[in-house]
């Protein structure tokens, strides 16, 4: 270990080794260092999954990546590039955590796949890129055809194809495409059918999400701005209480959100489906101006995430909806008052919530009996003492087990560990952030994610950023360099 020097800017630069392993082969293509940039301009449009294959999250999207492959085929190619072989392409694309999925369009870089990552989703979003920006309709059998989907709709009606209205609302479509369906016709006569008699916008919710508690179609005639058509279509687009699934979750869940958990199928049973939610409906007209945006799910599409996230598990023959609520910053309660026919636990619930009297549900590994080694072991129900420590300069590790570069750091990091463990002010530390809820301020999307925390700084957590080698051979020593105060350590360890 070195000592002391002026303060500098703060780093973390760890190196360490891939393990690489062979992956079957379908309607996924596969692509190396020396042919990525020739295959990917072949492809109008092409999502290509960067991954490692010791990655767990990268195995668990394996499946669904190759499904979407399959059913995509002739539409979307689907491709994947191991990391661990073809560093030379994953540098180039800035790739620092597995699996990373990007759009390429005739070979340029076009954006970062931010869509859902189930194969029913991935085949969603991917058709929205690859085809225009807003459908073209000419007949009402056009509109019905449109509009007769699982999502929601945003369909223009305009006089003519030189509207300067069409070309306002083209512009939106090409930058929300990814999140909106759009659609557009030059025949006012399609729009006088929903009280629209001259130019402007038709939203038109799901069909199975009709309801008596809100109107199917809104609609909006000007201003035609981007910002005025991406306000109409946040305002509007979900209604009183949607249908939260896999795909959508990530968009619904900007806001603070409560969902109705039960066995809802809108393919098989849809009026029992709707028989709940119109009762969630009901109360969630007269708290819709309180900030909360209201939802309903399928209990088994989250059963993993209920159990996991707010210790739900699944009750065998019931059909009583489990109610959660999710704020932004990620706080959770559940209501543990069963649900009644007729809301009134609901909106007690609510009142309670809105009042700020329920208690916040945390995920938390149970707190170790013995916790004196070099590296201390922190969960969820000892975060704020061990890490939040005002007096002391905190690194911490957000690590996964099955994670392979935890487990290659792991002894190194436990050597740091033990280097400054005659500082009393300086604790190094860890936590599995698949078992214990992650706080808020921590931006955790792979492992190992490594911060640090300075002691009087406690709201201002600095991420340090890992990069990977293929073999250490090459610079057998890892250093680990951090700003505190006004200080810079810098630990060399071999």
């Amino acid at each position: 270990m070195a000592g002391f020097v002026p303060r500098a800017f703060p780093c973390l630069l760890l190196l360490s080794v891939f393990d690489t392993s062979a992956d079957g082969r379908g309607d996924v293509v596969e692509l190396r260092d020396a042919d990525f940039e020739y295959a990917a301009a072949e492809q109008e449009t092409m999502l290509v999954k960067f991954y490692a294959p010791w990655c767990g999250h990268c195995k668990k999207l394996a499946p669904d990546f190759e499904t979407a492959a399959k059913r995509l085929k002739g539409i979307v190619t689907l491709a994947k590039v191991d990391c661990t072989a073809n560093t030379e392409i994953c540098g180039r694309y800035g790739v620092s955590g597995y699996p990373t999925l990007k759009i390429f369009k005739n070979g340029e870089e076009s954006s970062a796949y931010d869509g859902p990552r189930s194969a029913d989703g991935i085949v969603d979003h991917m058709k929205k890129h690859a085809g225009p920006d807003s459908v073209p309709l000419t007949t009402e059998k056009d509109l019905q055809a449109f509009i007769n989907h699982s999502d929601a709709s945003v369909v223009g009606v305009f006089e003519s194809s030189d509207s300067p209205q069409l070309v306002e609302f083209l512009k939106g479509a090409s930058l929300m495409r990814d999140s909106f369906r759009f659609a557009h016709t030059t025949d006012l006569q399609l729009g006088h059918k929903y009280d629209l008699k001259s130019e402007g916008v038709l939203l038109f919710r799901p069909p199975r999400l009709a309801s008596k508690f809100e109107e199917s179609v809104v609609s909006h005639q000007g201003p035609f701005s981007i910002t005025a058509l991406r306000r109409f279509i946040r305002d509007h687009i979900y209604g009183i209480c949607p249908h939260l699934t896999r795909e959508n979750k990530q968009q619904l869940r900007k806001r603070d959100l409560l969902t109705a958990y039960y066995d809802l199928d809108y393919l098989h049973n849809p009026k029992r489906s709707n028989y709940w939610r119109n009762r969630v409906m009901k109360v969630a007209s007269q708290y819709s101006s309180r900030g909360l945006l209201f939802s309903v799910a399928n209990r088994k599409d989250f059963a993993e995430e209920l159990e996991g996230d707010y210790g739900l598990g699944s009750v065998e023959g019931s059909e009583l909806p489990f109610v959660t609520i999710r704020t932004r910053a990620g706080h959770k309660y559940t209501m543990r008052e069963e649900f009644t026919r007729d809301g009134k636990s609901l909106e007690r619930f609510l009142e309670d919530h809105f009042a700020e009297r329920l208690k916040r549900y945390i995920k938390s590994e149970p707190v170790p009996i013995k916790n004196n080694g070099p590296v201390k072991v922190v969960v969820a129900d000892t975060f704020e003492e061990l890490v939040n420590d005002p007096e002391k300069d905190v690194l911490i590790e957000f690590y996964a087990p099955w994670c392979g570069h935890c487990k290659k750091l792991e002894p190194k990091y436990t050597k740091l560990g033990e280097e400054l463990s005659s500082d009393p002010n300086i604790v190094i530390a860890k936590m599995d952030a698949t078992a214990n809820d992650v706080p808020q301020g921590y931006d955790v999307q792979g492992f190992p994610t490594i911060y640090l925390v300075p002691a009087g700084r406690k709201d201002e957590p600095k991420r340090y950023e890992v990069m990977f080698m293929t073999s250490l051979e090459t610079l057998p020593l890892i250093m680990i360099v951090l700003s505190v105060d006004h200080r810079l350590m810098v630990f060399v360890m071999h």
